[in-house]
């Protein structure tokens, strides 16, 4: 039997079109440029890498007259490698053209501190190079009225870099301390130092007694009694118990010193260093002192 055709019959709808599959395309993501804020010359990103130049290296400058007028503004460049190369230049001024550098000297220390707070370690190792260089320079110059208060700076700059945790920057403030004690007088350079061996900070603290200490080795008696000997073994009263071993070695040096130049023209030598002991301190800081000391 024949099928009749259903008029009601859905109509019948064409086939949907297939959904096309999306493409994905890569596109590459541009690297930023790091512009000079001088030059505005883009440069690369990448780290750079310093050169620290001995002092030995460091050779005069051609126009020195001409470089000394731009020298301030150059080291407060934005650009951080010219203000490395600045500080080399003041180093060069400082070994071949000092009479160039020291009507400017306050400015120069100032901003040689200042620099050394800066977290990038080559611009901070390449200025405490350069406080080293000015140092060996200028000597006793520092400690004058105009560049006292500078100096301070740089010293407990140098003194906090000497006590942090990146070892080539901590050796070279050490050399540096080691070099500033070398060549100035060991007593106005002990009444700086005297503040700072009961800093809160005991490594700053430390590395300040071992300084003290090289000075008062290089003091005879006479210089002691004028920083005051009571003063001078209480100093060391303090430090013989303290939590680091340098700044406990650095007591016993001072106490050694103090006990020679005391003692150097007595026959009862110990019996004159237990009565002085007895008479500058309090019974068991005396102790303590007399047993660090060996005869």
């Amino acid at each position: 039997m024949a099928l009749r055709p259903i008029d009601n019959a859905l109509p019948t709808t064409p086939n949907r079109p297939k959904k096309q599959p999306k493409i994905a395309i890569a596109t590459q993501k541009q690297q930023p440029l790091t512009v000079n804020d001088e030059t505005h010359v883009p440069v690369p990103s990448a780290d750079v890498t310093i050169d620290y130049i001995s002092s030995d290296n460091l050779k005069p400058m051609l126009d020195p007259e001409a470089k000394i007028q731009s020298l301030i503004e150059d080291l407060d460049s934005k650009n951080w490698i010219k203000v490395c190369e600045s500080l080399n230049d003041v180093r060069r001024f400082a070994l071949h053209h000092s009479s160039l550098l020291f009507p400017i000297l306050e400015k120069i220390v100032l901003v040689v501190a200042k620099t050394m707070k800066n977290p990038r370690s080559a611009l901070c190792k390449t200025s405490i190079m350069a406080a080293s260089d000015i140092f060996n320079a200028f000597g006793d110059k520092l400690l004058d009225p105009s560049t006292s208060e500078a100096f301070d700076g740089l010293l407990i700059q140098l003194l906090l870099k000497a006590s942090q945790d990146k070892k080539f920057v901590c050796e070279e403030a050490e050399k540096a301390l080691g070099l500033m004690v070398g060549t100035l007088t060991p007593l106005p350079l002990l009444q700086k130092l005297r503040g700072y061996v009961s800093h809160s900070n005991l490594r700053v603290r430390a590395k300040a007694a071992v300084s003290l200490s090289k000075c008062v080795s290089k003091m005879g008696l006479e210089e002691m009694e004028e920083f005051g000997l009571k003063e001078l073994i209480e100093v060391a009263a303090d430090l013989v118990n303290d939590r680091l071993p340098d700044a406990r070695d650095a007591a016993r040096s001072i106490s050694t010193c103090m006990y020679d130049a005391l003692t150097k023209d007595e026959e009862q030598k110990m019996e004159v260093w237990q009565n002085f002991c007895h008479s500058k301190l309090p019974p068991i800081h005396a102790i303590s002192i007399l047993k660090i000391v060996k005869p």
